[in-house]
């Protein structure tokens, strides 16, 4: 048998061995993609509309779709995941209730995207008739991020330590001026860091917004919420599913595009957090 230190000194090599392989096949595939898009990234491309022609193609619908999905998704996950967040936290009392809302707001949270499409599908287009519009694809994906997004939030109420609440009660601050003035401020930078994350999920989900019917080629700009889109993902995938190599190519640099777009969300997030976090503690 192996000592203490020898058995310690194998699991960090299978530790490093498992975390390497992954990596080392991630970095190969996107320099494989970087290199296949790097002849069709341009300008021409970002700004273009789809053509059947693929030295034509451009993204600008999709990304145009995307910008507005991840705006209209937040405004719906965030006041909602917000106020959920603070009932369970702040409000509600320990009971079996409580506790099967919780266990299943953690489910919900590994449920299929798919399954939030058929949802989608039939609460919003088929039983509210919002049709295939820009509104009905925002509520399907904020039901997906909002058990991420109820559970990061109640992990930022979390870090507030208590004591302050208890200074600003001791004070006669009443308990929602107390919430308003002193607990949301200091868990600001956690409940944003974790809607851009959520939102960084949802920029990158195509099986709902195919379930819902949402567009794979569409050659306009949304000009309201009930206007029918696309989106970058869908894009991405009608030009991979098409014979013709020049839009495999297209194909790469829109997934070029797309990882771009989630580290810069990604990036964007970090950055929040630790200049919210200097503002409020400084």
């Amino acid at each position: 048998m192996l000592n203490r230190p020898g058995a310690e000194a194998l699991f960090r090599a299978l530790c490093l061995v498992a975390l390497t392989i992954p990596l080392a096949m991630l970095l190969v595939l996107l320099f494989h993609t970087f290199s296949e898009a790097y002849p069709r990234i341009s300008w021409e491309f970002i700004i273009g509309y789809p053509s059947r022609k693929p030295a034509l193609a451009g993204l600008l619908p999709a990304l145009a779709g995307s910008f507005y999905l991840m705006i209209l998704t937040g405004l719906m996950a965030l006041p909602i995941g917000l106020a959920a967040a603070l009932y369970l936290e702040e409000y509600a009392a320990p009971s079996a209730l409580t506790r099967i809302i919780e266990v299943n707001i953690n489910n919900l949270a590994g449920v299929p995207s798919i399954i939030y499409g058929l949802l989608g599908l039939e609460l919003f287009v088929r039983a509210m008739s919002l049709e295939r519009s820009l509104v009905a694809g925002a509520a399907t994906l904020a039901l997906l991020v909002l058990p991420m997004v109820i559970i990061t939030s109640r992990e930022a109420l979390r870090s507030v330590p208590f004591s302050y609440r208890e200074a600003a009660l001791a004070l006669g601050a009443e308990k929602w001026r107390t919430l308003l003035r002193v607990v949301l401020p200091m868990s600001l930078p956690g409940i944003l860091t974790g809607l851009i994350l959520a939102m960084a999920r949802a920029i990158g989900e195509t099986a709902p917004l195919i379930t819902i019917g949402a567009l794979t080629y569409i050659a306009f700009l949304p000009d309201s919420l009930q206007s029918p889109f696309t989106a970058l993902p869908l894009q991405i995938f009608n030009w991979v599913s098409r014979p013709q190599a020049e839009f495999q190519v297209n194909a790469a640099a829109g997934i070029v595009v797309l990882v771009v777009l989630l580290m810069a969300l990604n990036g964007l997030a970090i950055w929040l957090r630790a200049r919210l976090q200097r503002r409020v503690y400084w």
